[in-house]
């Protein structure tokens, strides 16, 4: 079989697997656990997804060294989505939130891992068949949003966002990926015989990116920004069911579809990821990622002034940007790593991407959404969306504004997201 078909297969699975149950799993918790009502159940939600944030912190980077020295990365990759999927069966049998905490960690400490492993072996395997990673690439990973709409419309359409079907689904569609993975063409491990340091052997080559000074603000931008990269996904479900409690939306598409609409964000991703090499080219890494960001402030704000009635068109407008801003970000981070780091740290770089971005960020950021929501959160479980809409707004833009201002670089239109020193 063609190779990027297989690696288009892969990334179809990869994140067919997430779609199933990130998106459902805040209403679902919402709707599970919130008898009586749990005026902390905000920051719960928030704490459950801060899981995957925690087991990016050294789950990535652990198996990025693994698959680096040890053992060939798809054979990684495949262990890890079948351990995954037996986590996911676990979570299935849950009955309150900290159970739900603790069952989700597990499932992040072998899913969150392969986000990076599966980047890591289509970016050798391509490289290794002698074909354009920047170019060919994009195309295979739309394939992963498309893998992750499928889901979310299937999970919507089965009537499964607030039980627990959506786990014993996501579980078996975990093993069958895990399976798939064994038939890929082998990644060989760097098995060069040079004397390295204990640091080297030990897998922490990709700290060394740190000595520079571009590569640590964009390390940290990437930190605060990828805190934001999960607050749609924890809260967005629940806001939107919110609406049916209010006779005006009750029987609105929004409302009895919310995960549908929700899709469109991802649909907006499959255009959006197209157009990045052409913005890398055209406009360098700043001006991606500042757009990301303010495409992040559009998100959240839309969201504040929307509803399922008068307002609807103003939440499409919401799905719309989001491709821009998560795309813009994520997509064209992971490729830039990847063209700064040194192929013999490739997994490595990518885990440390990870670390950054959905580690600390998605930390910071399951902390301080489910503040927000939790504050602006009444005794009787009411919530003053707009309000929580704005807050989170607010911060998208003071972080664009703080970009703009520190993160100095020289453009080269010439090539993909050149970086010069100044």
């Amino acid at each position: 079989m063609n190779l990027k078909l297989r690696l288009t297969a892969l990334s179809f699975l990869q994140f067919f697997v997430w779609g199933i149950w990130l998106i459902s799993l805040g209403g679902y918790m919402f709707a599970s656990f919130n008898n009586p009502v749990d005026p902390n159940l905000g920051f719960k939600v928030g704490n459950t997804y801060g899981t995957m944030g925690w087991a990016s912190l050294f789950m990535p980077a652990l198996l990025g060294i693994l698959a680096d020295k040890y053992i060939r990365a798809e054979v990684v990759l495949g262990i890890s989505h079948i351990l995954g999927g037996a986590a996911l069966y676990y979570a299935s049998t849950v009955t309150n939130a900290s159970d739900m905490y603790w069952a989700i960690f597990m499932v992040s400490c072998f899913y969150m891992p392969t986000i990076a492993l599966s980047n890591s072996v289509s970016y050798s395997l391509l490289s290794k068949n002698n074909y354009d990673i920047q170019k060919s690439f994009a195309p295979i990973r739309v394939w992963g949003t498309v893998g992750f709409i499928v889901a979310e419309w299937a999970v919507d359409l089965l009537g499964w966002t607030q039980n627990s079907n959506q786990f014993y689904f996501a579980a078996v569609a975990g093993i069958c990926t895990g399976l798939y993975c064994f038939t890929l063409p082998p990644v060989p491990v760097n098995s060069s015989n040079e004397k390295k340091s204990f640091a080297t052997r030990l897998g922490l080559d990709a700290f060394r990116l740190f000595r520079s000074s571009m590569m640590a603000k964009f390390f940290l931008f990437a930190m605060f920004l990828g805190a934001a990269l999960q607050i749609t996904n924890m809260f967005g479900n629940p806001f939107l069911g919110d609406f049916g409690k209010i006779p005006e939306y009750a029987d609105s598409f929004a409302v009895k579809h919310s995960n549908i609409l929700i899709s469109l964000s991802q649909i907006s991703e499959t255009l959006f990821i197209l157009t990045i090499p052409f913005f890398l080219r055209k406009f360098g890494i700043k001006r991606v990622m500042l757009f990301s960001m303010i495409a992040w402030v559009l998100r959240f704000g839309l969201f504040g002034v929307g509803n399922p009635g008068s307002g609807l068109v103003l939440l499409l407008l919401s799905m719309i940007v989001y491709g821009m801003a998560f795309d813009f970000f994520n997509i064209s981070g992971s490729l830039f790593v990847d063209r700064e780091a040194n192929p013999a740290i490739r997994a490595s770089a990518q885990g440390l991407f990870m670390l950054m971005t959905n580690g600390l960020g998605a930390i910071l950021g399951g902390l301080f959404a489910g503040t927000i929501v939790d504050y602006f959160t009444d005794t009787a479980g009411g919530k003053n969306w707009q309000n929580i809409w704005f807050s989170f707004a607010v911060y998208a833009l003071v972080i664009a504004v703080a970009f703009l201002s520190i993160f100095k670089y020289k453009h080269d239109p010439g090539r993909m997201a050149e970086i010069k020193h100044e």
